[in-house]
C-alpha cells in the first residue's frame, strides 16, 4: 500500500507563510566559480559553475511581509526581523507533533522553488532517527509531489563523510538539491565537512554549501542551535534565511509566523485525542507495603529506600522513604498497620543480595521480591492493553473499517523481550512470555471470535525493534549511535507492511504484515511514528527516561486504512496511554513537561489581545487588528477588575464571564466583546487528556428511532449533485478592471530588479585555478541584461485552474504587460491571486444544488461506535432516554458550544426531535466536504413542525469566520435549500437563538 496525502489547510497556511516572506522576490540564478580538479598529466583544470540561491529582497520588504504573515496567523507581529543570532533571518513554525511538519517543509522547499527559483536547501536534524524519518518522507511523497509541481526534478541526500563528490554535485546542480545532516556533523572543527579535502581541491566541503546560499530548514532547533557552538556550525553554512520547525521553541527570540499547539491541533482533531488507563494498586494505608528500591553505603553507614504508605493528613499516600537498622516502621509511617512489620533489624548492602529484616512480618524483603511483587502489575497492564486492542479491532471490523490496529510497548532493556540460551537460540523475555500467555487467554474469548479468521500463531503477531550486533543478537543502545540506523531503517521500511493486513491468500505478503503489536525502547524515542499506534503501554522498571511527550508523539498521527487514506474523527482516533501510574499523575505530568518546553497554559501577557481583529476586508485581505497598546490597556484592565491575578492567570470571575458570556470592559472596546471572549476562553484551555475510566460506549434508544425521528430523517437525508454556473466574460471583466476595493490585473505596477555579483582574484598555481576567498565580496549594480520570459499562459493555468482560452482572453485585454517584462514573476503572481479572487467569489455565487434520489442510509447510525467521556471535563451530554428526544443515551459533541446546546435542546419543549449529525453526514462543496453540526424538528403553536439544520459557532460574525469555512457553510444551506424547500438554515452560538 501507499500512504495516500491530502491538501489539508492547516499545512497550506504552514507552506504559504514561509513562502510569503519573500514576496516581492525575483527568479534569478546566483552563479559562482566552482573549482574542479586538474586531470593528471595537465596543466590547468577548467573551472566549473556553482548554482546557488539568488535572494534580493531587503529587510524592509520582509519584515513588512512576515508582520502581514504574522497577523493573518493571529500572532503578535514582530518589531524586528532578526532574533538572538542576526546574521541571518530565521522564523519559527510551530507545528504539534503529528500534524505532518517534514511533509510541510518539504512542500515549502517546492514552493519556494516554484515561486522564487531557489534551488539550495539544507535541511539540519538533531539525531540520526530523524534523519531517517525525513529520508522516508522524502521516499513516501515523491510521486505526490512530482504530480503536484507537473514532474519537477527534485534530489535529497544525506550527508556522508566518504562521499564528498555528493557535495559537488550539491553545489553545482541546476535542479532542486537538499542535503539532510545532523548538526554532530560540522559541529566541529575535526569534522570532515570542516576540514580541507583533496577531493574538492582543497576546498572544505562546508565551503561549497555556503557559496550556494541555502536555505536552511532546521528540525527541533531546540535540540540543533542549543549550543554557541551549534550556532556558529549553522552561520557557518551562509543561510539566506532559515526556517525552523518545532512543537516547543524553546528560543522564542526568532519572529514565529506560523503556530499550531498543542490545544489547537486537538480542538481541530488534527492529531488523536488522548485517554490514560493505568493499573493502580492503591489501597490507602490499609495494607502494609513495602517495596525495597534501593540499598546503598554512605557517610551515615548504611541506608535503604523503600516505598512505603505514609499518613497524610487526610489518608494515606505512597512515598519513598529513607531507612537504617533500628528504625520502627509505625512511629516512620504514623500508620497502625505498620505495627506488625516491627522494626529494621538489618540492612544488607552486599551486591546481589541487596536485603531488609525486620522483627515482625514480613520476615525479609529484596529487591528481588520488588520485582516480583511488580510483575503482578506489569501482566495486567499488558493484558489491558491487549483487550483495548483487540476491542479496537472488533469495532473497526464492525464498521466495514479497514483499519489495522497497532499497540506499542516501551521497554528498558531488550532482556525482557529476548534472551537466549547457550547455544545463541533467541527465546522470549519475560515480558515477551507474559504477552504471548494474555494475548492466547484473550483471543480465544468467545467475544472475540469473529477477530480469528485469519490463522497467525501467537509469535507472529508481536516481534521487537532493537539494534543487533554482529551475531545477530538484539542488544541495548542509547538511540543515537551509529549502531541504531538498522533499527529506525527496518522500522522505516517496515511502515507500510505495518499498516496493511496478512492475507495469506495473496503471495505479497510479508512478515510485517503480520505484526499488530511492537516492543521497543530508545528506537522510538523519537523520529519515528505511525498513524496506526492506537495504545501505547510503559513496561519500565527502573527510571523512565522517555518522557510522556514522546511517548504520544509515537501515536498522535491520525489513522489510515489498508488503502493509505485518511480517516479524521475522535470517533476513530483515541489513543491509549496505559500508564504505570495514575491517570492524575500522568495528566499532569504531560502539561509540566508542555510547560517546561515552553508552552504557556492560561497565562495572559500585556500582547494577549494585540491581534484580535478590529477590521477585515475579505476581499482585499487586509486586517486593522487591536494593537500592543490597546492590548496592554485592556491588560491592564483585566488586573485591575480582579479578571486575572498578579501572575496573569484567570481567575473565576473571568472564567464566570467566560460561562456567561458576557464581560464588563471599557466602552472603546465594546466592539470586539465576543473577540475578548474569545481570547479569554483559548487561554483558560489546557491539553485535554481523558481518563478511560469515565469512558463509556454510546449506545442507541431504540424506542427513538421512532416518528419524529423518521419525519427528520425524511426530511434531510437525500444527497445532491451540484453545478456551478461560472460567467467566465464576467471573470474575465473583473479580473482585468477591478472591483470595489479589489484593483484589477491592469493596475499592478512592476519595476526592474537588481542582482547581485560576486567578484575576486583568481590565481593560477599548479594545483590549477583557485578563486582567493579572501578577496570575494559582494557588488550590487543595476542591470540592462532583458529577462527571458516564462510561459505566463502554463504558469496562470496551473494557479487558476482556468482554461487556457481563458486566460489568454485576459491577457489579451490587459495594457500593462511592460510590467510583467519588467519583472515577471511578480507580475505572473499578482495576477494569479486577483483572477482567483474574483473566481471563488463567481463560484460561490453561482453554485446550485439539485437532490438526487440517492440518500444517506439510516442504519448508518446503529454500525456507528462512539465512546463518551463522562465529567466536567468530558465531551458528552446525558440525554433524558424517557423523552426520546435523540437516537443515543448520550450526545457526543465536540466543544463547550455544542454540549451547552445539546443541554438546551434537551430542556427546550419546542425541540421535538434533534441529531448531533454524525460524521459520516457529509455534503460535497467545491472547497471539499461540509459536515452541518445539528439537524432539528422544532414545533410552534403545537401544529406546525419546522426542520432546522444548525450550524454552531463560538463567534457567527460572517465577517469573523475563516473566507473558506464562510464559503461551505454558504454551500451548505444551498444544499438543503434543494434537499427541501421546508427546511430552514440557521448559523447559531446558542440554542435559544433558534426561536429568534
Amino acid at each position: 500500500m501507499k500512504i495516500q496525502f491530502d491538501t489539508l489547510d492547516y499545512q497550506t497556511e504552514a507552506v504559504t507563510s514561509a513562502v510569503r516572506v519573500f514576496e516581492g522576490q525575483t527568479i534569478k540564478e546566483s552563479n559562482f566559480t566552482l573549482t574542479n580538479d586538474a586531470p593528471q598529466g595537465t596543466l590547468f583544470a577548467s573551472d566549473g559553475i556553482g548554482v546557488g540561491n539568488h535572494v534580493i529582497i531587503n529587510k524592509e520588504q520582509m519584515l513588512k511581509n512576515v508582520k502581514r504573515t504574522q497577523i493573518l496567523n493571529g500572532i503578535v507581529p514582530s518589531d524586528n526581523l532578526f532574533g538572538s543570532n542576526d546574521s541571518f533571518p530565521q522564523f519559527n513554525i510551530e507545528m504539534e507533533t503529528g500534524t505532518g511538519k517534514t511533509f510541510v517543509y518539504l512542500k515549502t522547499i517546492l514552493e519556494l522553488n516554484k515561486r522564487y527559483g531557489f534551488m539550495k536547501f539544507v535541511i539540519v536534524v538533531p539525531s540520526i532517527a530523524i534523519k531517517e524519518g525525513v529520508l522516508k518522507t522524502f521516499r513516501i511523497t515523491k510521486d505526490y509531489f512530482k504530480k503536484q509541481y507537473n514532474g519537477v526534478i527534485y534530489d535529497l541526500f544525506m550527508f556522508d563523510s566518504s562521499k564528498l563528490d555528493r557535495v559537488r554535485s550539491f553545489a553545482s546542480a541546476n535542479t532542486i538539491n537538499i542535503l539532510v545532516t545532523t548538526i554532530q556533523s560540522f559541529n566541529k572543527e575535526t569534522n570532515v565537512m570542516n576540514r580541507e579535502n583533496d577531493q574538492l581541491s582543497g576546498m572544505r566541503p562546508i565551503d561549497l554549501i555556503a557559496e550556494t546560499r541555502p536555505i536552511l530548514i532546521i528540525d527541533e532547533p531546540q535540540s540543533v542551535d542549543n549550543t554557541d557552538l551549534a550556532k556558529e556550525a549553522l552561520t557557518s553554512l551562509n543561510p539566506a534565511a532559515s526556517f525552523r520547525y518545532s512543537a516547543t521553541h524553546r528560543d522564542n527570540t526568532y519572529p514565529k509566523i506560523y503556530q499550531l499547539s498543542a490545544v489547537d491541533a486537538y480542538d481541530a482533531q488534527l492529531v488523536k485525542q488522548i485517554e490514560v488507563a493505568g493499573i493502580e494498586i492503591d489501597e490507602d494505608g490499609n495494607r502494609a507495603h513495602l517495596k525495597l528500591i534501593e540499598v546503598k553505603t554512605g557517610k551515615n553507614g548504611i541506608t535503604a529506600k523503600i516505598e512505603v504508605y505514609k499518613k497524610t493528613r487526610k489518608d494515606a499516600d505512597k512515598k519513598i522513604m529513607n531507612f537504617k537498622a533500628g528504625d520502627d516502621m509505625f512511629t516512620k509511617t504514623k500508620l497502625q498497620v505498620y505495627d506488625e512489620v516491627g522494626f529494621i533489624q538489618d540492612i544488607d548492602a552486599t551486591p546481589g543480595f541487596e536485603s531488609v529484616t525486620f522483627s515482625g512480618q514480613p520476615e525479609k524483603i529484596t529487591l528481588e521480591s520488588a520485582t516480583l511483587e511488580d510483575e503482578v502489575k506489569k501482566r495486567a497492564q499488558i493484558a489491558k492493553t491487549i483487550e483495548e486492542h483487540l476491542n479496537k479491532e472488533l469495532q473497526f471490523k464492525r464498521n466495514g473499517q479497514r483499519i489495522k490496529v497497532l499497540s506499542l510497548f516501551f521497554l528498558d532493556k531488550v532482556e525482557n523481550y529476548r534472551i537466549y540460551d547457550e547455544e545463541g537460540n533467541p527465546k522470549p523475555g519475560r515480558y515477551a512470555r507474559i504477552f504471548e500467555e494474555e494475548y492466547e487467554r484473550l483471543i480465544n474469548l468467545s467475544k472475540y471470535k469473529e477477530l480469528n479468521d485469519v490463522n497467525i500463531p501467537v509469535s507472529e503477531v508481536h516481534d521487537g525493534y532493537f539494534s543487533t550486533d554482529k551475531k545477530g543478537k538484539l542488544k541495548n543502545t542509547k538511540g543515537n549511535t551509529q549502531a541504531d540506523e538498522s533499527t529506525y531503517e527496518m522500522i522505516m521500511k517496515n511502515k507500510e507492511g505495518l499498516l496493511t493486513f496478512y492475507d495469506e491468500k495473496k503471495h505479497h505478503t510479508t512478515k510485517a504484515n503480520k505484526i499488530r503489536f511492537i516492543f521497543s525502547h530508545s528506537a522510538l524515542k523519537e523520529g519515528w511514528d505511525n498513524p496506526n499506534v492506537f495504545q501505547i503501554a510503559t513496561l519500565i522498571e527502573t527510571k523512565d527516561n522517555i518522557t510522556k511527550r514522546q511517548k504520544i508523539g509515537r501515536g498522535l498521527r491520525i489513522a489510515v486504512d489498508e488503502e493509505g487514506q485518511r480517516v479524521p474523527g475522535f470517533a476513530v482516533n483515541t489513543l491509549t496511554i496505559m500508564a504505570n501510574e495514575s491517570y492524575k499523575d500522568f495528566a499532569e505530568g504531560l502539561q509540566k513537561e508542555y510547560e517546561e518546553a515552553g508552552v504557556v497554559f492560561g497565562v495572559f501577557d500585556k500582547h494577549s489581545f494585540a491581534t484580535i481583529v478590529v477590521h477585515y476586508d475579505e476581499m482585499t485581505e487586509e486586517l486593522e487588528i487591536l494593537g500592543k497598546n490597546k492590548s496592554e490597556q485592556l491588560f491592564n484592565y483585566f488586573k485591575t477588575e480582579g479578571f486575572i491575578n498578579s501572575a496573569g492567570r484567570a481567575t473565576n470571575k473571568l472564567k464566570f464571564a467566560i460561562n456567561e458570556e458576557e464581560i464588563d470592559v471599557p466602552e472603546e472596546f465594546n466592539n470586539v466583546v465576543p473577540e475578548i471572549l474569545n481570547v479569554a476562553r483559548y487561554k483558560v484551555k489546557s491539553l485535554d487528556i481523558k481518563d478511560a475510566e469515565d469512558k463509556v460506549e454510546v449506545k442507541i434508544v431504540k424506542e427513538a428511532l421512532a416518528d419524529d425521528f423518521l419525519e427528520l430523517w425524511n426530511k434531510i437525508k437525500y444527497k445532491t449533485t451540484y453545478k456551478i454556473n461560472f460567467d467566465s466574460d464576467k471573470l474575465i471583466e473583473l479580473a482585468i478592471k477591478g472591483h470595489g476595493r479589489i484593483d484589477g490585473i491592469n493596475s499592478i505596477q512592476t519595476r526592474k530588479g537588481t542582482y547581485l555579483y560576486k567578484k575576486g582574484m583568481v590565481e593560477m598555481g599548479q594545483a590549477g585555478i583557485i578563486a582567493d576567498r579572501s578577496s570575494i565580496k559582494n557588488v550590487r549594480t543595476a542591470t540592462t541584461e532583458a529577462y527571458k520570459l516564462p510561459d505566463i499562459i502554463t504558469f496562470l493555468q496551473n494557479e487558476t485552474n482556468l482554461t487556457r482560452k481563458t486566460i489568454v482572453k485576459i491577457l489579451r485585454s490587459v495594457n500593462n504587460l511592460e510590467s510583467f517584462k519588467n519583472n515577471p514573476l511578480s507580475y505572473m503572481n499578482q495576477a494569479a491571486k486577483i483572477i482567483n479572487k474574483f473566481k471563488n467569489q463567481l463560484i460561490v455565487d453561482g453554485i446550485e444544488y439539485k437532490r438526487i434520489d440517492d440518500e444517506y442510509e439510516q442504519t448508518l447510525f446503529s454500525t456507528e461506535a462512539l465512546n463518551a467521556y463522562l465529567g466536567d471535563r468530558g465531551n458528552s451530554v446525558k440525554v433524558d432516554e424517557n423523552k426520546h428526544k435523540t437516537i443515543y443515551d448520550y450526545v457526543v459533541t465536540d466543544s463547550n458550544v455544542e454540549k451547552e446546546f445539546a443541554r438546551k435542546a434537551e430542556m427546550d419543549e419546542n425541540v421535538k426531535f434533534y441529531i448531533k449529525l454524525p460524521s459520516w453526514f457529509k455534503i460535497r462543496t467545491p472547497l471539499g466536504p461540509y459536515n452541518p453540526d445539528w439537524a432539528l424538528l422544532y414545533e410552534e403553536d403545537d401544529e406546525q413542525h419546522l426542520y432546522f439544520i444548525v450550524e454552531t459557532k463560538g463567534n457567527t460574525n460572517s465577517e469573523e469566520l475563516r473566507p473558506r469555512e464562510k464559503c461551505k457553510i454558504i454551500a451548505g444551506e444551498k444544499h438543503f435549500k434543494a434537499v427541501d424547500t421546508d427546511i430552514k438554515f440557521k448559523l447559531v452560538k446558542d440554542e435559544l437563538e433558534i426561536h429568534e
